[in-house]
């Protein structure tokens, strides 16, 4: 499991300060810790965390964390964006199908399900995909008639397509090899229009689905995540 937790959390510094958005506190408790209780609970044991803003408070905190998992740390010294944190990433990862989650997101779907989805379609890439009624500012994503990924749209235009990335992503390591050749780009914008066409398909849930980035989103995490 690649769990992406190097981002800035601007947005919500009014209420956060400099704390890292991933160790923001909800009910007491650093969102992140929420999010490897969750899947410790799901069987997996090892997992490498990609730092950047305050890496050392991050990888310190978790040094000495009581979770039953195996913590490594994947640190970039310059911005790397989301899809450069994974590139950075690769050399630690193990296994030939691995997971990846945004460290400021929330959705309790179960992960063996989405597994066998993944097998089951022979995917190169799978996204976890839930869907919302109303507009928001997430791009959405559409699908063909047996889920297969075809496009993907700005700011959600949910005219066409409810469906929006969870921020829970599984990959075969072969999907490395359709990287861009930089080292710092966005994962949503530079990298997974070019798994298009190639096996590249949404697993679709209804499971909660949290994201902290704004305070708005920050603030409704407090009532509904425990």
């Amino acid at each position: 499991m690649v769990v992406l937790a190097g981002g800035l959390g601007k947005r919500l510094q009014p209420q956060t300060g400099d704390t890292p958005k991933v160790l923001a506190q909800v009910n007491g408790i650093p969102f992140l810790d929420l999010l490897l209780s969750n899947i410790a609970s799901q069987g997996f044991r090892r997992v490498i965390l990609c730092t950047g803003y305050k890496a050392e408070e991050i990888e310190s905190h978790y040094r000495h964390s009581s979770l039953d998992l195996c913590i490594e740390f994947s640190r970039e010294e310059i911005p790397l964006g989301t899809g450069g944190a994974f590139k950075l990433a690769q050399k630690k990862i193990q296994s030939p199908v691995f997971f990846g989650l945004n460290g400021d997101c929330f959705c309790s779907v179960p992960f063996e399900k989405f597994f066998a989805y993944h097998n089951e379609k022979k995917a190169l890439a799978s996204l976890v995909l839930n869907k919302v009624e109303e507009k928001s500012d997430f791009g959405s994503v559409v699908l063909s008639e047996n889920n297969e990924i075809i496009n993907f749209q700005e700011k959600a235009n949910l005219i066409s397509s409810p469906f929006v990335s969870v921020g829970i992503y599984c990959f075969d390591k072969k999907a490395f090899d359709h990287m861009p050749a930089q080292n710092a780009f966005s994962i949503e914008r530079e990298f997974f229009p070019l798994l298009v066409g190639k096996g590249f398909y949404g697993f679709v849930t209804e499971h909660q689905f949290l994201d902290i980035g704004t305070p708005d989103r920050y603030q409704r995490a407090q009532t509904e995540l425990h």
